[in-house]
């Protein structure tokens, strides 16, 4: 047995690296800057919608967001927190601590390198993307619904993580709410939605930051803030340390471990195929998923939380002049200079202010348009869009990508079935049946069936199905298989089976035009010697010539 082969590892910074100039250094400077201060608001917002000190996020963008560049497998991706993972990171906090939260990083970082060396990333492109739709779609639902309560200020007696009694709670506090909160919070997300695109290299959201901040500490507005909720933020990295193991509870976090590290292949892979669109170059898929699995080793280990690739600031990113991965890392350093000098003044920022912001990302994460347009499609499609949606808002992300995938493999596979044709060529027949026996005679007493499509697990019984179905016995069934191109397990199992139907009623079988694959298949599992290697022919003329030829059966 050969070995599997392993990627390489080689991060596009060195390739990137050629022929580097002052210029392009200058041009990735200022993009990197950019993204920085768009990162900054981003990284506390997402922290604190899972439920974590701001200061976590911030320490993932810092140290994810510069091994994701420095080591990664596209030339202007950003990595750091996103949207995409405060349902499940919030889910795993409250169930196992922030302790429970690092050591579920860690499996996931191993689990991503591993991938990568097996050179899965690959594979990722076919998770369907009504899965993905559907489960993006109900994170930015949740998104929402988590920022309702700071975004209008409300006082809450009990705050459920379960959505619909989260809901009724909000509800049931409306009378609570504060004008101050919900004009920053409201006043925050409609200047980030109203500045101008033309004014991307100054980020409307550090605007709208700086002056609901400003706001509330001159004109001394009762709300709630960064730092009289969690504390001071950190004006420094923590000390590297590996998070304590909570072995009692390490089984039950390898679900949500596989969840993390497919989410963050998925999200990563995805937001490098819109950058090698916006800048024309094309990503290691293999080695974009091995640098964030050390992006994501690293991260708990300097008390951050699992992090991904990030669309919105890998566009903005490009957007402003980024062309190599130094950018990403300038933004990384940015983010540590900020956190390192002026870590007092974040602690000044409102919570409805950074709901405002969560608010506009969980509109732009979305995605409705694409969500109503899927339901243009298929039946089966919108069948897996609205359960992965349902089952990511109603009941966990973990159990919507799981049964996203089994209903999209299911789904397909049955379609796959359906287009499978296994059908009897009368000699008076269709259009197909004259084409197909053009020049060719059927001679009396010789049964010709033409099987067309996957000969796979799904579709194989229509083949016993129709031999059920033949009452007068012929001399000879004849199997026209050229419309075959692949065969599993299963279809050399109903093979056999056919053939020893026919044996047993004294029915010669001969199969004709097997394809490379269907026919290494069948002489790998000894169908070849147990049919019989003169029943097997080339074209139909020599099938119909077997026939008639005379000879006993073979039992």
């Amino acid at each position: 047995m050969t070995t599997p082969e392993l990627h390489r590892f080689r991060p596009k910074i060195l390739d990137a690296l050629k022929g580097y100039t002052a210029h392009a250094f200058r041009t990735d400077l200022g993009a990197g800057v950019v993204v920085g201060l768009v990162a900054l608001p981003l990284a506390m917002a997402f922290a604190i919608a899972s439920g974590l000190p701001p200061a976590m996020g911030l320490f993932t963008a810092v140290v994810a967001g510069f091994i994701g560049a420095g080591l990664g497998g596209s030339r202007v991706s950003v990595h750091g927190p996103t949207g995409a993972f405060v349902v499940i990171v919030a889910g795993i906090a409250a169930k196992y601590g922030t302790g429970g939260l690092a050591v579920c990083g860690l499996m996931a970082g191993v689990l991503l390198i591993v991938m990568g060396l097996v050179k899965a990333g690959d594979l990722i492109k076919f998770v369907p993307y009504p899965v993905v739709t559907g489960f993006t779609s109900g994170i930015a639902v949740i998104i929402f619904t988590s920022q309702v309560k700071d975004l209008l200020g409300l006082a809450m007696a009990t705050n459920p993580a379960e959505f619909i009694p989260k809901w009724g709670a909000i509800l049931g506090s409306l009378q609570s709410v504060s004008l101050a909160a919900t004009c920053l919070g409201l006043g925050t997300a409609a200047l980030i939605w109203l500045w101008p695109r033309s004014w991307q290299k100054v980020p409307g959201s550090v605007v709208a930051l700086v002056l609901a901040t400003a706001a509330a500490i001159y004109l001394k507005l009762p709300v709630e803030t960064v730092q009289s909720r969690f504390g001071p933020v950190p004006s420094s990295l923590p000390m590297p340390s590996l998070p304590a193991i909570p072995w009692g509870s390490l089984r039950e976090l390898v679900q949500p471990a596989i969840t993390v590290a497919l989410l963050a292949a998925i999200e990563s892979l995805l937001c490098a195929v819109v950058a090698d669109g916006m800048i024309g170059d094309r990503h290691d898929a293999n080695q974009e998923l091995m640098a964030l699995g050390l992006a994501n080793i690293a991260s708990p280990i300097f008390g951050g939380i699992p992090a991904t690739g990030a669309i919105a600031r890998t566009a903005t990113n490009v957007k402003n002049g980024g062309r190599t991965p130094v950018a990403s890392m300038v933004h990384a350093l940015v983010l540590l200079c900020i956190l390192l000098a002026a870590a007092p003044l974040a602690g000044h920022i409102p919570l409805a202010a950074l709901a405002g912001v969560l608010v506009v990302v969980s509109y732009n994460m979305s995605e409705w348009h694409s969500f109503v347009r899927l339901f243009d499609g298929p039946k089966s499609d919108i069948l897996v869009l609205v359960t992965s949606f349902l089952l990511t808002v109603l009941v966990d992300l973990t159990v919507a990508v799981e049964v996203g995938l089994v209903m999209a493999a299911f789904l397909f596979m049955r379609k796959m079935a359906d287009l499978t044709q296994v059908k009897t060529i009368l000699r008076e027949g269709d259009d197909d049946a004259r084409a197909l026996l053009k020049d060719v005679e059927v001679p009396e007493g010789v049964e010709l069936w033409s099987v067309h499509g996957t000969f796979f697990f799904g579709a194989a019984n229509k083949v016993l199905e129709l031999t059920r179905e033949v009452e007068k016995k012929p001399k000879a069934l004849v199997l026209e298989m050229r419309g075959v191109l692949f065969m599993d397990a299963t279809g050399v199992q109903t093979l056999r089976q056919v053939h020893k139907d026919c044996a047993r009623r004294g029915i010669r079988l001969v199969c004709s035009g097997l394809h490379a694959q269907p026919l290494d298949v069948v002489m790998r599992t000894g169908t070849w010697d147990l049919i019989g290697e003169e029943n097997f022919t080339g074209d139909l003329k020599e099938a119909m010539q077997r026939a008639t030829a005379p000879g006993e059966v073979a039992r």
